[in-house]
């Protein structure tokens, strides 16, 4: 019985400091009648007060290949009190940060890597001592964290941060995608009660350690700050282009040269939806394979981009196929996105032949099927399946384990090509788990995932395309299903070029990324990176394709020179050292090395972060400064509610833990060791 009164007493300080966070002092009150401008307010005990702001910059320039991007956050802090702003934001899952640089009026001060945890020791200390500082760590591939301590009364300040990336290019046209929020995600797992640790709505769980860290919270488009975007980019084609556009924005398209363009968003937007630009070369200019190489200290690097002969593969014979259909129905999909999907997978089974089998499985909270088994595709069974999926509707969490478990069998059949085409917009938060459940029950069937919606979990989607040797479709809105859908089908009819390797013309093995290299599908580059101690003159492509060798070869020498492929090399080793885990690779083995990689590279990993620290403390002895957490806009198109956060009263969304559950529990659990401190109950 002591044991309980303690840990319920342990239980009741910890919810009472998460109480005290909640309602810090923010300075003077704010008549919530009175607010003439666009204002996210803290909720305090008795009052509103304004919260910090942030203001983001892009500026991109693009040549060949490769993109460097330089995102400019201003944070503003309009209250009468010293703050610590704290910003989660996404950017591309393959984007390597390797600069940050702080700046407080005229004075500006770079950014140093450090090992993650010496990192946050020397940003803990300069806040402590009242100096400005920021902190930019990686919580997941596609999603950061900057955090800017001791922002005074009526202060901005700036923090830059710059990335390479390399650019998309499939179906003949270049893309770059630049993501602008964050999806509400699922915490499946129980909770553990150690507060709100990173800041976020949820409580850290057995199955997601660092949820509090990823689940920012999010206001709707009209509430508050309207965390505007402002965009330019320089793009340096290389070659006569056809078309630039931007699917889901307004841009400005202004021809600066022979070749070159500058794209603006027409108006600063609401970062509530991704922002995608391609552009198209004319027929006679599309490439069939590109090199880059840099040389460097330690070696060449490279960067290769080959296309295979499309002809070759429409002329080989194609096997029956089964296609399992999964279709994300929980809560985080009503609105827009339950309407994409519903219509992209009425499309997927207007494309089935007489020859295929298929199924349509869909989960929320829980996972049910059409069909206990894969049906043939007759009239009869599509026509039940499509009276099946236009019924559909989205309600309850997500689940995405227990249909992985369902559709990926571990079974062999070589008589028939079996492909799962997964749609989802992968709001989750335990991706390792659901990646080695991918890997231990894949055998020999193919996922392809659907991102479906204005904001999709990237990182999940694509990494588990990957490690399911498929691919990655997205549909930012309806209208780009049948286009979409049509050439994942186009993919699906066809073979794989599979056991792609590169073979170096001295017989040098190469340390080049990815690898293993997935296989590819029609209308779809190879994108290698690749490091070499000497030069190499040449470099055959080779594979397997329906069974019989095909290979490519490509002359190095000559090949056009770029700056960063270095980083470019690093982060796509570091992304398959992260992969190798699903696959049982040691954990410490692989830590130390990502550790290395981003140290030597200067590199934001998940396990070294950038630090800037100012000299001079300016927040005054005896000042006190709060944290501060600013929130991102909820996806467009998302009609579920917005999460529940320290800084405003929310409705918990459907998708999420029973949050309420533990809300309630906490706070049952501080009246409770009250009493019993007090000595008036559990005697």
């Amino acid at each position: 019985m002591h044991s309980l009164k303690r840990f319920l007493a342990a239980v009741s300080l910890c919810c009472a400091a998460n109480v005290g966070a909640e309602t810090a002092d923010f300075g003077p009150a704010v008549d919530i009648n009175e607010v003439k401008a666009g204002s996210l307010l803290l909720q305090g005990q008795e009052a509103y007060h304004q919260a910090p702001r942030v203001d983001t910059e892009v500026s991109m320039r693009i040549t060949g290949m490769i993109a460097r991007v330089a995102v400019r956050q201003s944070f503003t802090n309009p209250t009468s009190v010293w703050t610590n702003g704290v910003y989660v934001f996404p950017l591309p899952e393959d984007a390597a940060v390797d600069h940050l640089k702080m700046s407080i009026g005229e004075r500006e001060i770079e950014g140093q890597i450090e090992e993650r945890e010496a990192a946050r020791k020397t940003f803990e200390v300069a806040k402590a001592a009242g100096k400005k500082a920021s902190l930019v760590a990686q919580q997941r591939p596609n999603i950061f964290t900057n955090t800017v301590a001791n922002i005074g009364p009526g202060e901005t300040v700036t923090v830059a941060i710059e990335y390479q990336q390399t650019l998309g290019y499939e179906k003949g046209k270049f893309s770059i995608r630049f993501p602008m929020t964050i999806g509400i995600r699922y915490i499946p797992g129980s909770a553990r009660l150690t507060g709100f640790d990173g800041g976020g709505w949820a409580f850290n769980s057995d199955q997601v350690p660092d949820a509090s860290t990823i689940t920012p919270p999010v206001t709707e488009t009209h509430e508050g700050h309207r965390n505007p975007v402002s965009m330019t980019v320089e793009l340096n084609a290389g070659f006569p282009v056809q078309e630039i556009a931007s699917p889901y924005h307004d841009v400005q398209v202004t021809n600066i040269g022979r070749y070159r363009y500058r794209v603006d968003l027409s108006k600063a937007t609401i970062a509530d939806r991704d922002f995608v630009l391609f552009w198209r070369p004319q027929p006679e200019h599309a490439p069939r394979a590109a090199l880059f190489n840099q040389q460097a200290e330690d070696g060449t690097y490279g960067l290769m981009m080959v296309i295979p002969p499309e002809e070759q593969w429409v002329q080989q014979a194609t096997l029956p196929r089964e296609i399992i259909y999964v279709i994300d129905t929980s809560g985080s999909m009503s609105g827009t996105s339950i309407n994409q999907a519903r219509r992209a997978l009425l499309y997927g089974l207007s494309r089935l032949r007489g020859e295929d089998r298929f199924n349509v499985v869909q989960f929320n909270s829980h996972t049910s099927a059409l069909s206990p088994q894969a049906l043939p595709a007759s009239a009869a069974n599509l026509s039940k399946a499509q009276h099946y999926v236009s019924s559909l509707s989205a309600n309850g969490g997500t689940e995405i384990a227990s249909a992985l478990t369902q559709v990926l069998t571990g079974e062999e059949n070589p008589q028939r090509v079996r492909q799962v085409v997964f749609l989802t917009d992968g709001s989750v938060g335990n991706e390792a788990r659901l990646f080695e459940i991918i890997e231990q029950r894949l055998a020999d069937s193919r996922l392809f995932t659907v991102g479906i919606g204005s904001a999709p979990n990237s990182h999940f989607m694509r990494e588990a395309a990957s490690i399911g040797r498929g691919t990655f479709t997205y549909i930012g809105k309806v209208d780009e299903v049948e286009t979409e859908m049509g050439a994942l089908f186009d993919k699906l009819q066809y073979p794989v070029l599979s056991n792609v390797r590169l073979e170096w013309a001295s017989g040098n093995d190469g340390d080049y990324w990815p690898n293993p290299i997935r296989d590819l599908y029609i209308h779809e580059p190879l994108v290698v990176s690749y490091r070499l101690d000497t030069p190499e003159k040449s470099v055959r492509v080779a594979g397997q394709l329906a069974g019989q060798s095909w290979h490519q070869d490509l002359t190095i020498n000559g090949s056009a020179k770029a700056a960063g492929l270095d980083v470019l090399w690093a982060r796509k080793k570091i992304a398959s050292l992260s992969q190798s885990l699903s696959r049982g690779a040691p954990r410490d083995a692989v830590t130390a090395a990502i550790t290395q990689l981003g140290l030597k590279h200067h590199i934001v990993t998940a396990h070294t972060s950038l630090v800037a620290v100012d000299v001079t403390p300016t927040r005054p002895a005896g000042e006190t400064a709060n944290d501060a957490h600013i929130p991102l806009k909820k996806p467009s198109g998302w009609t579920m509610a917005t999460s529940p956060t320290r800084l405003q009263h929310a409705r918990l969304p459907q998708t999420a833990t029973p949050a309420l559950l533990y809300l309630l529990l906490g706070a049952l659990f501080s009246v409770v060791g009250l009493l019993t401190h007090r000595g008036l109950w559990i005697r």
